[in-house]
């Protein structure tokens, strides 16, 4: 759920009775989500609980969809409001893993009933997307990284036009978290090896 590892014991109640639904399955000794669909329910599930206890501040979902369509890019412009409304002034360190987390809560009631998102999403040569979302089969490419600074936010860039490039996509969208106290907030968009890049921080 945030990029931890488990060792696999079956005498663990709960990872026993996961194993018994075939929920999780051992892969070298190690918790492994059994597939996709599992993978989604599961993440579905601690983000509702997380939902219900109150520490999701909850969005309008219909002034992000216009004419049937997802305006991503005002989830996105939205979401860094409400990020740095919460986290501006907490000097915390947090794994991309957390980051994502954070951004899946935000969206998920957006599109929850019309869209879907897939987590981790497997390229054709064995690569990961951060984060597609399938909005009425419009799908949106997003990578999240952590501000570790403009070498790191380049290999982002390049990254995130690589997996554009095997998706057949033009556009695609890059989350930067930073934690510095003299970040700039806002959206930039670049093109990178022929993508279109739009950088929200």
């Amino acid at each position: 759920y945030v990029g931890e590892s488990y060792a696999f014991d079956i005498n663990n109640r709960v990872l026993n009775l996961a194993y018994a639904f075939r929920f999780i399955k051992n892969n070298n000794g190690k918790v492994q989500i059994a597939n996709p669909i599992f993978e989604t329910v599961l993440y579905n599930l601690f983000l509702s609980e997380e939902e219900v206890s109150g520490r999701v501040k909850s969005v309008d979902r219909n002034q992000f969809i216009s004419n049937g369509r997802l305006d991503i890019e005002l989830v996105l412009e939205k979401f860094s409001q409400h990020y740095n409304d919460i986290y501006d002034t907490n000097d915390i360190k947090m794994l991309e893993a957390d980051c994502r987390r954070i951004f899946m809560l935000y969206v998920k009631p957006i599109i929850n009933g019309t869209g879907n998102y897939y987590i981790e999403a497997e390229n054709r040569d064995g690569t990961r997307t951060d984060m597609i979302i399938d909005y009425l089969g419009e799908q949106f490419v997003l990578e999240m990284k952590i501000w570790r600074g403009e070498i790191y936010q380049q290999k982002g860039e390049l990254q995130l036009a690589d997996y554009l490039d095997k998706l057949n996509a033009d556009r695609g969208y890059l989350v930067i978290f930073n934690f510095n106290h003299n970040k700039v907030v806002g959206r930039t968009e670049k093109i990178v090896d022929g993508k279109q890049i739009i950088e929200f921080v």
